[in-house]
């Protein structure tokens, strides 16, 4: 039978200053910003989108800039950790990088015996790690910042912290093609196919509090579908299992349908085309303010409500 679900498609966060976001992704990390738009829902907010070279699914960490928004508190009920990829010898560059910039981050850890991680925040608090594997064949942002051995290949898994993981797992097993690959105390990892890009953990952490949305935590998670078809094969299968999915909407560069997990967190299934290339040539992802058609009429307005923001890659060289 075929997949319908195939693994991450995009992370969306929430961020309270577009240059400073765009200084850490694109300039600390390396990431390519592939898309700068505005919210659909929120045409004065912008839509930050990072990722490899091609923007290809399973390598975008997006974000909502709210200039005045509360700031969140990362707690059950949320995605609270986005995990990078990175070269298996590469932690010891990476934690040389975040010393020299002055990023909030831990000693590299152990998980899942042969699994090394570094956890690190954003100027937010966005939790987010970078893992080392060889398992990772993804081609790096090939004229980025970061020496191609040592860049971040696209996401290795993400983390849902859960009053309990049952439904949440029933879900993801029975409705969205994932099988359980290990678990270990109260973490419980699925994937689609055991890849990088694949891993959902599900965080069994009862006695957390309530997360806050807000800045510095994720407003929802996408997974990757093949096209407009196996998408909607998707939506009446999850309607069928008793999930409240919205109609498909579009949004440009994808498809896309949400529904919120028993426990909370808001999912989407997004299609992998129509993709970034869409509406500017590769080569120039972007570098330029992308509207959507229908708010093309108000593009002026719209430039005078968006503070400008530039990448200032040399301040962020080796």
């Amino acid at each position: 039978m075929e997949m319908l679900v195939t693994g991450l498609h995009h992370v969306t966060a929430i961020a309270s200053n577009g240059q400073k976001n765009l200084d850490f992704y694109g300039g600390i990390l390396g990431l390519r910003l592939v898309k700068k738009t505005i919210n659909f829902d929120a045409p004065d907010v912008y839509h930050l989108y990072y990722g490899n070279e091609s923007g290809s699914p399973g390598t975008i960490l997006t974000f909502f800039i709210f200039l005045d928004i509360i700031k969140g508190k990362k707690g059950k009920g949320q995605l609270t950790v986005t995990s990078f990829s990175i070269p298996e010898n590469s932690i010891d560059y990476w934690i040389k990088r975040l010393d020299k910039f002055h990023v909030k981050h831990q000693n590299p850890q152990q998980r899942f015996n042969d699994e090394v991680f570094i956890y690190l925040e954003d100027f937010d608090g966005l939790g987010l790690e970078l893992v080392a594997n060889k398992k990772d064949s993804r081609p790096p942002f090939s004229y980025g910042n970061i020496p191609l051995e040592h860049s971040i290949r696209g996401f290795y898994s993400i983390t849902l912290s859960e009053e309990c993981y049952e439904k949440t797992a029933h879900l993801l097993t029975e409705y969205m093609d994932h099988s359980l690959v290990v678990q270990k105390e109260n973490r419980i990892r699925f994937s689609t196919g055991g890849k990088p890009g694949e891993y959902v953990d599900i965080l069994c952490v009862p006695d957390l509090f309530l997360g806050q949305g807000g800045t510095g935590t994720v407003h929802h998670v996408a997974y990757a579908t093949a096209n407009n078809k196996t998408q909607l094969q998707a939506r009446e299968k999850l309607l069928k299992g008793g999930l409240n999915v919205t109609p498909v909407l579009d949004r440009q560069y994808f498809h896309s349908i949400y529904y919120r997990e028993p426990g909370g967190v808001l999912f989407e299934i997004a299609t992998i085309p129509p993709g970034f290339a869409i509406d500017e040539p590769l080569p120039h992802l972007g570098e330029q303010l992308k509207l959507p058609p229908w708010e093309e009429e108000n593009r002026k307005i719209l430039e005078r409500l968006l503070p400008p923001i530039h990448l200032q890659l040399k301040q962020f060289e080796d």
